[in-house]
């Protein structure tokens, strides 16, 4: 990458982080995925039970290979063989796991995480249960405020997961949402009835009362969606 474009990245970067901290997430930077894992394995401990969001940017780093290791305890939603029964029961059971690995959909410069969910399950257990956080997001998330994170879930992150969870949206056929198919946003999904819809819960992390509970590594790498 050309050095110049570098630094403005790494400053984006570091105002990031600097906020995360003011909000009471602890906040770190690995210039690669590799360093991102090595660093994921720092923050948890033989025994853990650990449980995860569906995650793009998990499996690129490896993490999730790393908590599928026999000496943690992985609450595995995505298992051979699992049923829906067994699937919720990871949803709630996650709520008490020691460590909770996920991405974010994005990340403000002014050190908010915005997320938007389906199911509901993973904004919920970043909100409150698990008893640290971790979550591990490419450089490629960070925007400048709120309502860039909207639109860049809006533009990029839901219209490639819904085609890759193979969902009948309007966003998967036409690659933005409904909802901001003129480049400009009209609410959260309005106009989408779909049963496939995946924005159903909206998440911004501001300010935590549990210092540290929320740890975010930023990635020097594009990552996920």
């Amino acid at each position: 990458m050309n050095w110049c474009k570098q630094e403005i990245i790494d400053k984006k970067i570091e105002k990031t982080i600097a906020n995360l901290k003011a909000n009471n997430m602890e906040a770190y930077f690995c210039r690669t995925k590799e360093d991102a894992k090595a660093l994921a394995e720092t923050l948890i401990v033989p025994g853990d039970t650990i449980a995860s969001g569906g995650s793009v940017s998990l499996v690129e780093t490896g993490i999730i290979d790393l908590v599928k290791k026999s000496r943690y305890n992985y609450l595995d939603r995505s298992r051979e063989g699992i049923t829906p029964e067994e699937i919720d029961k990871v949803y709630r059971d996650a709520f008490s796991a020691d460590v909770y690995f996920t991405s974010t959909n994005a990340v403000t410069e002014n050190g908010e995480l915005y997320n938007v969910d389906g199911n509901g399950n993973r904004v919920a257990a970043i909100v409150y249960g698990p008893k640290s956080v971790v979550v591990v997001c490419g450089y490629n998330k960070i925007v400048r405020d709120l309502k860039e994170a909207e639109m860049r879930v809006k533009e990029i992150a839901a219209p490639a997961n819904t085609i890759r969870l193979n969902k009948d949206t309007y966003c998967s056929k036409c690659g933005v949402c409904v909802s901001a198919k003129d480049g400009e946003s009209t609410g959260l999904a309005k106009g989408c009835k779909s049963e496939d819809r995946i924005c159903c819960s909206y998440l911004v992390s501001g300010y935590q009362r549990q210092k540290n509970r929320i740890k975010v590594i930023i990635v020097g790498e594009e990552l996920g969606f």
